[in-house]
């Protein structure tokens, strides 16, 4: 290892002890850090030709300029600080997607005190920093702010590392605090566009009604029965209900069933002879398919099995357990 990777070691060593991972972020004087912008570094120099031209041909309103000057620029260079100082952010921790789509991480900030004007968050990514989101935060108020990030690889990936910034009032100074949230996103693999039909069940042949369970919903009518809670308003037949509605009657709802459907297996071994990333490709596009067709279905992974069951639990159990593939 070179000098300047050790280095660089130590130095994110000492800072992430420094700012260890949280949800919850406080701006203190600790934790702030400002120094002059390009504009601020231009006005000093400006303030120095002043107060030489003034010293030579000395001038007395040029020594009033400058000192009215100077000072103006330590009023802004406090105001700056002050603008970031005392303010508290937390996050919601985002929901999973899909490898290649961006997530949204919403930020809630808090502000105790004056109004916050030309807050700038963005996120450190490796290869830069992203567009800042800019927002003001009302005085003794609130602010939603909002970022929608790259996730380029599966997985549990921590969430990156955040920098708060603002140049309010003038511009002549740049202050700016880091966020280390302690949240993770889940990235599941990204599905098939065009995947092939479900695989073949070894067996589909000999099944009865023991393997077999009734779908939560239906196409064949089946009759009518009283309106109970939980059903859907497209199932009500409101024509026919008019009248049991006028004497306080419970509403007439169409009874629909469907047939027996097999629980389906997803098994690893079916995407033989493809790369891994491609298998898990198509396995989620399969989870995917069975979740929007209703059917009940398993997933069989190398050294890991999920039973055969259904709903947005299950679904992300599944998409979960893809992710964690090891590549």
């Amino acid at each position: 290892m070179n000098p300047l990777q050790l280095a660089r070691q130590r130095w994110q060593a000492w800072w992430q002890a420094r700012q260890p991972a949280a949800d919850v972020h406080l701006t203190t004087q600790r934790n702030v850090y400002i120094v002059p912008t390009l504009a601020g570094l231009a006005f000093c120099g400006t303030l120095g030709v002043l107060l030489l031209a003034s010293i030579n041909e000395q001038l007395s309103l040029g020594y009033a300029l400058t000192f009215a000057l100077t000072g103006a620029g330590l009023a802004s260079m406090h105001t700056t600080h002050a603008n970031l100082r005392g303010l508290q952010m937390d996050l919601r921790a985002p929901e999973g997607v899909h490898a290649g789509d961006d997530y949204a991480l919403e930020l809630r900030l808090h502000n105790p005190g004056g109004a916050r004007f030309g807050i700038a968050v963005s996120a450190q990514l490796e290869d830069g920093l992203t567009e800042p989101a800019w927002v003001d935060v009302p005085a003794l108020g609130h602010a939603v702010l909002g970022l929608r990030l790259p996730a380029s690889r599966r997985g549990l990936c921590a969430l990156p590392r955040l920098v708060i910034t603002t140049r309010f009032p003038l511009g002549f100074f740049r202050a700016w605090s880091y966020w280390r949230p302690a949240s993770r996103v889940w990235v599941y693999p990204r599905a098939e566009p065009t995947p092939p039909p479900f695989p073949a069940q070894a067996d589909a042949g000999g099944a009865d009604a023991a393997g077999s369970r009734l779908s939560t919903t239906g196409t064949d009518f089946a009759g009518v029965r009283s309106y109970r809670r939980g059903d859907s308003l497209k199932q009500i037949l409101w024509r026919k209900s008019a009248l049991a509605l006028d004497q306080g009657l419970a509403p007439w709802v169409r009874e629909t069933e469907a047939p027996l459907a097999r629980d389906l297996w997803l098994d690893w071994r079916d995407t033989a002879g493809r790369d891994i990333e491609a298998r898990l490709s198509r396995l989620t596009a399969w989870v995917l398919a069975a979740e929007r067709l209703g059917q009940p279905y398993g997933l069989r992974l190398p050294g890991r099995e999920l039973g055969a069951s259904l709903g947005p639990a299950h679904r992300q159990a599944c998409l979960q357990a893809l992710a964690e593939v090891a590549a």
